[in-house]
């Protein structure tokens, strides 16, 4: 079975629950460093997808 690709919505979604989870003093000290690597992971994802994002617009309108 594919395994389906995340979305730059759904890497946003995460994020806020990790950072709302963390404001409300919900995090254990026990996951903080797994939450934290996971959102690193989702942020560096999200930028990834705006730079192709933005590359392709000024492609686009330079036609």
């Amino acid at each position: 079975m594919d395994k389906k690709e995340l979305t730059y919505g759904e890497a946003m979604t995460e994020i806020e629950a990790i950072l709302a989870k963390f404001r409300n003093e919900e995090m254990s000290v026990d996951t903080l460093a797994a939450e934290v690597k996971r959102a690193t992971t989702l942020i560096a994802f999200c930028r990834k997808r705006l730079l192709k994002a933005e590359a392709d617009i000024k492609k686009i309108t330079q036609e």
